[in-house]
């Protein structure tokens, strides 16, 4: 048991002498290597004994002159414009100092104020409706006569119906067409020409009396 302990003491001085040693070892060898030099073979040379010709070159200087001053400031010269006009230097054909005797023409203004018109209103709901005249019958022939199927409509199969709005003036003519329902291919614009160009209407009444209404016609578009 004492041989046991006495063996591993010894294993433990020796790794530690292994230690210390190593590390003696680096230390030498950062020294060594801090402290080498290497010679330089090749010769010195010296610039005072040197055959070759240094040239130094002088920078010129260079000299930045200053702007011009601004022009002075000028003084603008008003100059008095006479305002007294001589009514004897004008040719003017007029008495301004009229005799006692002679009438001065009365000037008549009017006491109402000038009457501006304004445009009649444009009734939704009427007591009469406004009709074609001939009827819807007249209508369709119109229809029949001057409605034209669009081409591109055509080429592309569009059916349906076009909803138009417009009104109708006192004197039966129409005016302000629009598009409620589109239906496109063409369709919205030939509708809105075919009742622009409508002969006059049957004005509609409310009351008795002539109104202008607003209307809103179904144009339908069918292929045979």
């Amino acid at each position: 048991m004492e041989a046991k302990k006495n063996q591993k003491a010894d294993l433990k001085n020796k790794s530690s002498l292994f230690l210390n040693l190593g590390l003696t070892f680096s230390v030498g060898l950062v020294l060594v290597a801090f402290e080498w030099k290497s010679p330089y073979s090749g010769p010195l040379k010296e610039i005072g004994t040197s055959s070759e010709n240094w040239v130094i070159e002088d920078i010129p200087l260079t000299i930045q002159t200053p702007p011009p001053p601004p022009p002075p400031v000028t003084t603008v010269e008003i100059k008095e414009v006479d305002n007294e006009i001589e009514l004897d230097d004008l040719d003017l054909d007029i008495d301004i100092n009229p005799s006692d005797s002679e009438e001065i023409p009365e000037v008549i203004l009017n006491e109402n104020p000038p009457i501006t018109e304004t445009a009649d209103e444009v009734m939704d709901f009427t007591d009469v409706t406004a009709t074609f005249k001939g009827g819807m019958k007249a209508w369709y022939n119109y229809l029949n006569k001057n409605l034209r199927y669009p081409s591109l409509a055509k080429r592309m199969g569009i059916e349906g119906t076009v909803l138009v709005r417009f009104v109708i003036n006192k004197d039966g003519s129409v005016q302000d067409v629009e598009v409620l329902r589109p239906l496109g291919g063409g369709c919205d614009e030939v509708a809105m020409e075919v009742i622009s160009n409508s002969p006059d209407w049957i004005p509609g009444k409310l009351k008795g009396q002539i109104v202008r209404s607003r209307m809103v016609m179904p144009i339908k578009f069918k292929l045979n």
